[in-house]
């Protein structure tokens, strides 16, 4: 895999990425998202700020802005290379994320990237890891009423998890081939930088959780809005 596929990889996830799916909707209802409650233009800001229906319609565009340019990348590059797509799918999930946390448009000032980062380990996790994960993260939910505690506690997760299943066997890498491997390991190395940098994203949450000041979540529509 050239250095030349992996920039386009990345630049192509970056134009998915840009498609901040809370600012779009979010005018078309006549505000700002970013310019209530939290000021983040992610899932959690919109289920605060516009409701449930808002919340979901956030998701499913951040989430897909993710998953469905790797499973382009998947389709596409299978067949070339067999052993080693799931890299290619990884730097475009990576492309994906940077364009939705660092929007050029927006002053670089994005989402945190959790919805976005869900879409790629769709694309990209064994169907039991998925389920898995899924129930960590509403579990954590339930359990803490924090959603930074189930996001941090998800992104942990999803990095565990795709190094566990490349070591089993279960994505396309061969650890008999020494190519491969080392693409596994460079795949693996993108997941945790993926992983690190969206829990960073949550620093200030993270204090405020320390102070003991961090909000509970929940989904109720604030008045006028």
């Amino acid at each position: 895999m050239s250095i030349y596929l992996r920039i386009i990889c990345l630049v192509v996830g970056y134009g998915f990425g840009l498609i901040e799916t809370g600012v779009l909707y979010s005018k078309l209802v006549g505000i700002d998202i970013r310019e209530h409650g939290s000021g983040n233009s992610g899932t959690t800001n919109a289920l605060r700020v516009l409701g449930f229906k808002a919340g979901l319609v956030v998701f499913i565009g951040d989430f897909c802005k993710s998953f469905v340019p790797c499973m382009a990348a998947r389709f596409i590059f299978r067949g070339s290379y067999p052993d080693s797509y799931y890299l290619i799918m990884t730097y475009v999930g990576l492309g994906a994320v940077l364009g939705h946390i660092f929007p050029v448009y927006l002053k670089f000032k994005g989402g945190k990237g959790i919805a976005t980062i869900g879409g790629f380990a769709a694309s990209v996790l064994h169907p039991w890891f998925i389920v898995i994960m899924f129930a960590i993260f509403a579990g954590t939910i339930f359990v803490s009423k924090y959603m930074s505690v189930g996001s941090i506690v998800l992104m942990i997760g999803i990095a565990v998890c795709y190094i566990l299943q490349g070591l089993m066997g279960l994505t396309c890498f061969d650890m008999n081939v020494p190519s491969s491997k080392n693409a596994f390991i460079e795949s693996s190395v993108l997941v945790v930088i993926l992983a690190v940098l969206a829990i960073c994203k949550h620093k200030q949450n993270i204090i405020r959780l320390m102070n003991h000041t961090e909000n509970k979540f929940h989904m109720k529509k604030q008045e006028g809005v």
